[in-house]
């Protein structure tokens, strides 16, 4: 009995160490830092586009997302200064000099939307039906009519810059021309609150248009595109970030689960997407 009972227990030893070999560890899978710090653009904050996508991320991965949502050019100084783990921006000159310059890698293409130039129903500056953006940049300076400009560095305020210059107007000082130093949403509520023209991306006007009275009053030039990156932060210029994290939101979002999300978003409630999915696609076929 004492023997059939040693060989009961051996064999009982045996299958809990055999399940142990060969049964899947979810420890293992488990992220082991499981915060990364996001830096992105206040756009892709305030149209809601990463409070659909973070909860579908967080699930499938272990990982919690902390959003850092300030304009393109500070997410990027947030990077080189290692104080993000991944950055989710949209101004492409910039983060090409940032990963040049080493604080970047693995820069990858995510989506794109366009900008739109918005103001008060009346066109003050009668810039409805301009050929081009720069035409109708041009005739908001002539008529000395108000515009907001969010003069944040992001990359709305970097495209912004690119349009005044293209046009050869250098608006600043005129008392038409007003900073607000804030993200899209607040100087999209400025704008309204003034009745003043600004550069927005489509998303955020779109989702917050019911409570501004602005319009789109110029939008489709080549110029206004708005093209969105996904970039890890460099771990050899700083060891401390989270690049396993980064690099599993970077895989997330240029993938089939996001990038079908990002295809359908806004669909419903705006009656088209705020934002086109690009993953996979050459910068060319986008005119970068």
């Amino acid at each position: 009995m004492k023997q059939f009972k040693t060989a009961a227990l051996l064999l009982v030893a045996c299958a809990v160490a055999m399940f142990a070999t060969f049964a899947p560890s979810t420890s293992q899978a488990a992220p082991v830092n499981k915060t990364i710090i996001l830096a992105t653009t206040t756009s892709t904050q305030d149209s809601g586009l990463l409070d659909v996508l973070l909860p579908v991320f967080e699930k499938q991965t272990g990982y919690f997302v902390k959003t850092i949502s300030v304009g393109s050019g500070q997410a990027m100084k947030m990077g080189e200064k290692g104080e993000a783990d991944v950055l989710l921006v949209h101004s492409p000159d910039a983060e090409k000099k940032f990963v040049e310059e080493g604080y970047g890698v693995n820069r990858m293409l995510v989506m794109h939307n366009d900008f739109v130039i918005v103001g008060p129903p009346s066109d003050p500056a009668k810039i409805k039906g301009a050929k081009s953006v720069k035409e109708a940049f041009g005739k908001i300076a002539s008529a000395d009519a108000l515009f907001l400009s969010r003069a944040d560095n992001s990359g709305t305020h970097s495209k912004e810059k690119k349009i005044w210059k293209a046009a050869g107007i250098n608006p600043a000082g005129q008392k038409w021309y007003q900073e607000t130093g804030l993200g899209m949403g607040a100087t999209l509520n400025v704008a309204a609150e003034k009745n003043g023209y600004t550069l927005t991306d489509r998303g955020t006007y779109l989702a917050l248009k019911k409570n501004l009275g602005l319009n789109i009053i110029v939008e489709g030039d080549a110029l206004l595109l708005n093209v969105y990156h996904v970039i890890e932060v460099n771990p050899a210029k700083w060891t401390k970030v989270n690049n396993a994290g980064a690099k599993a939101f970077a895989k997330f979002m240029v993938s089939k689960k996001a990038q079908g999300i990002i295809k359908t978003y806004g669909t419903e409630k705006f009656g088209s997407p705020l934002f086109f999915p690009d993953a996979g696609k050459k910068p060319e076929s986008l005119g970068l």
